[in-house]
């Protein structure tokens, strides 16, 4: 009989002033072998407080976690050198200041979505000596570097992008969830629907230009227009979610800069803390990243043709479509097993593979669902997998924006 599978969460926070500039780390490590399976670290900003930016590192380690979709059994010990936050998520103390709350709630979101699963989570306090990974990669985050690394092995996902080994491992479920049971992925036991809400990214330079930008482009930020629609769209994600603490809300953004800037811009709004999930990210456009769609229409129009045509073509270093669509099956699967509303901010693509799936799109029609920038879908998916499209290319909410 196999034994059950361990795994160590590290996690650390800091604040250069206390507060003051801020940042997170964490990691996962397989107990027996030692092995790091996922590294985060990211700035905080300024006046954060060192507890403040401790949960937020607590946060990034179980959502690594989460990510990762433990199986059955797994035993995973979260161990910090933060008395506070270790005694307030095992409930012996109380949890009084408004954001440590506001954050406690979402870590425990998280325990709950590993628990769901079959696992087990129990918090531990080390010294700081021995928390000294976390504290190194917490550091990081205080200088302004952002870490996201997986080593988690994908079962039959055949993308290579992880760096562990290729072979399934007994830790991890059954892989990721086929396009085709985007209805049928497993949502939380309620009688109430999860609501997603998908919200294309705020305009570049690049969209401007026509240029193509997949995953392992040049990765543009907003630009002035591309920010006034990511507020307006915050504003408008605020107004649709309703009574703060009405019901569980969430962010989760692709792990590219204008889609993290939107998402980050949504989450201030309704006062929560964004993830990324990076199976959000573009579709890799290769060689062609970066290049303008009508001088390629002009200049390799038959490629591009069957870019768009052919679910099994990919550029030179870029993705298929059938490979974009298995990794955003995946990233479906994670946002539905939050509970509650969760706002995605994501791109063209990823959000045209959701809703192909859905409204029972052939892929040769595809590109007939608009999405524009900053614009809002929304669905609800009920625990019988039965899903409701509420609204698609909702852009109401932009009409000053564009004005101005």
């Amino acid at each position: 009989m196999t034994a059950p599978r361990r795994l160590v969460v590290e996690a650390d926070g800091g604040s250069r002033g206390n507060p003051g500039i801020a940042g997170y780390g964490a990691l996962v490590r397989d107990a027996t072998s030692g092995r790091v399976l996922a590294e985060r670290a990211a700035p905080l900003g300024d006046a954060v407080s060192n507890n403040v930016a401790e949960y937020h590192g607590l946060i990034a380690g179980l959502d690594a976690v989460a990510a990762m979709s433990p199986a059955v059994d797994t035993a995973v010990l979260v161990r910090m050198d933060s008395k506070l936050v270790v005694e307030q998520m095992t409930g012996r103390w109380k949890v009084k200041h408004p954001d440590m709350r506001r954050l406690s709630l979402q870590a425990r979101d998280l325990k709950t979505l590993i628990e769901r699963g079959g696992a087990s989570v129990a918090f531990e306090w080390v010294p700081r000596a021995e928390n000294a990974a976390a504290d190194a990669l917490s550091n990081k985050g205080m200088d302004g570097e952002r870490v996201r690394v997986d080593c988690w092995p994908e079962p039959n996902s055949g993308e290579g992008e992880s760096a562990g080994s290729q072979a399934p491992d007994p830790a991890f479920g059954e892989g990721r969830t086929p396009v085709s049971a985007l209805a049928t992925a497993d949502v939380p036991d309620r009688h109430e629907p999860v609501r997603l809400v998908l919200v294309r990214h705020g305009v570049t330079d690049y969209t401007v230009t026509k240029r193509l930008d997949g995953r392992g482009g040049a990765d543009p930020e907003l630009n002035d227009l591309g920010l006034r629609q990511a507020a307006a769209a915050a504003g408008a994600v605020h107004e649709l979610v309703g009574p703060a603490g009405r019901e569980a809300v969430s962010v989760v953004t692709s792990s590219l800069g204008r889609a993290r800037r939107t998402g980050d811009i949504i989450a201030r709004e309704l006062g929560v803390q964004p993830v990324e999930d990076r199976d959000w990210d573009e579709q890799g456009f290769g060689d062609w990243d970066g290049l303008a769609l009508p001088d390629l229409a002009a200049s390799s129009r038959p490629e591009l043709v069957r870019l768009r045509a052919d679910q099994d073509y990919a550029r030179p270093g870029g993705e298929s479509h059938r490979d974009l669509a298995r990794r955003v099956s995946g990233a479906w699967a994670r946002a539905l097993a939050r509970g509650g509303t969760v706002v995605v901010a994501s791109h063209r693509k990823p959000l045209m593979c959701v809703l192909a799936e859905v409204l029972g799109v052939d892929h040769e029609r595809i590109w007939s669902i608009a999405s524009a920038p900053c614009s809002l879908t929304v669905l609800e998916v009920w625990p019988d997998g039965g899903v409701s499209v509420v609204t698609v290319n909702d852009t109401h909410h932009l009409r000053d924006v564009e004005a101005t």
